[in-house]
């Protein structure tokens, strides 16, 4: 599985530039299923998620090729209803590709989905909204079996903005008979991505990004191109690196508006900001200051993506920040691994923390147990004395592209040991 081997003492500074987003780009490959035609997406990340999904649409009887970031899907022809149960138990996003394959098959059959231990995660809201499409779904030994007659347009409100909720029902109901409108759905710039590119195919969707997702059902989808947006908390990751170690960071092809609630954090930290254009340089830091709150929303809120970074930022700051997590109910798992390396950190409940900056931070063998807390960790490696080894780290590839060759890249001391 393989590991990080991090020594402290390098500034992290100079240009960057990110390749698409994770969380859009999943959606975006499992949405190529539907117009039953050829998909070009660019500006795709070379990491383990996309593989899977990759391998995902290959084993329905897609077609597909991906070099120099760049994926062409070829959907004309699916030979299979059955999602590979393997593929499914390593990634949670695969559960994206029910919305798609049920609206364009008669019948599917996936397992529950795997990935990240950072919460319970229930695809209640996911399953109910596809009923209200008028797909029967029966679960039985670790399955979800669904089946449509015909799929029809209907009012869905849900309880929760669910990212992954909101994507299947839009990938759902694009072919569906009427209109559809989501009410409540989750409004991430990922979301904006995946209807883009849906609507360069052919449908018909408008609002993504508010309170209110209409979708007015279509016969036929056609070929499409697309490129997808920048991967905002792979941006706000290398920014808290530079801000760690007070290095300058210049970040080319960021949208501004995508990173507003990962700036406002960094300037009441003490960081400075300057905008160019599509451009986001962050100056050196002196002093990280503490923060009376850290507290994850959905979007337009302080995403739970960026939670464990900025735990890490604040783990050297000058003064005491609580942290709330209001999204996951577990994702705490990597606050004993900063423990260790020093951090000065208590676990109020399972979904508070208090963070006392210290001074100086350790080298330890630590292990990755999740994603994003296992960046925070290599994070965390940058500034800590003497020696830090990152185990389990398959769990940060899932979301970054080469992470140790950037970081290299950048003037850190990082090597991977397999």
């Amino acid at each position: 599985m393989g590991k990080y081997i991090v020594k402290n003492g390098q500034k992290i500074e100079g240009t960057l530039d990110i390749r698409g987003a994770k969380n859009s780009i999943l959606p975006i490959i499992a949405g190529s299923i539907l117009n039953e035609n050829i998909s070009i997406i660019h500006n795709v990340a070379d990491i383990s998620d996309v593989h899977i999904m990759i391998k995902i649409l290959e084993s329905v009887g897609c077609k597909i090729k991906y070099e120099n970031g760049t994926l062409v899907v070829d959907s004309s022809n699916i030979v299979s209803c059955d999602i590979n149960e393997e593929y499914v138990n390593k990634m949670r996003s695969s559960i994206i590709v029910m919305g798609a394959m049920i609206g364009r098959l008669d019948y599917m059959k996936i397992g529950h989905p795997g990935g990240c231990k950072i919460g319970k995660r229930p695809i209640d809201l996911h399953l109910e909204g596809l009923r209200k499409l008028g797909v029967e779904i029966t679960e039985s030994e670790g399955f979800i079996h669904c089946n449509k007659k015909e799929l029809k347009g209907s009012t869905i409100v849900l309880d929760f903005p669910s990212v992954g909720a909101t994507e299947n029902i839009m990938l759902a109901s694009v072919k569906a008979n009427g209109i559809t409108k989501i009410i409540n759905p989750a409004k991430e710039p990922e979301i904006e991505d995946l209807a883009n590119f849906l609507n360069k195919m052919g449908a018909k969707i408008s609002g993504a990004g508010t309170n209110l997702i209409k979708i007015e059902g279509v016969k036929k989808l056609n070929k499409v191109e697309h490129t997808v947006i920048p991967d905002r908390i792979a941006i706000g990751t290398y920014m808290v690196a530079s801000a760690m170690t007070g290095g300058k960071l210049e970040v080319k092809n960021v949208i501004h508006s995508h990173m507003d609630p990962v700036y406002k954090v960094f300037s009441c930290c003490g960081c400075d900001i300057k905008y160019l254009d599509n451009k986001v340089i962050l100056l050196p830091t002196r002093k990280i200051k503490s923060m009376e709150l850290v507290k994850t929303l959905p979007y337009p809120g302080f995403p739970t993506d960026m939670q464990s970074q900025i735990m890490a930022l604040m783990s050297i700051s000058d003064g005491e920040t609580i942290f709330n997590e209001t999204i996951f109910e577990n994702r705490f798992m990597h606050v004993k691994e900063l423990i260790k390396m020093g951090a000065n950190i208590e676990i109020i409940d399972k979904n508070t923390c208090l963070v006392k900056g210290v001074e100086k931070l350790y080298g330890n063998n630590v292990v990755s147990s999740d994603l994003r807390g296992g960046a925070s960790l290599v994070l965390a490696g940058l500034v800590a004395e003497g020696e830090t080894e990152i185990s389990n780290i398959y769990h940060i590839e899932r979301g970054y592209e080469k992470f140790e060759y950037v970081l290299r890249s950048l003037g850190a001391n990082i090597k991977k040991e397999l």
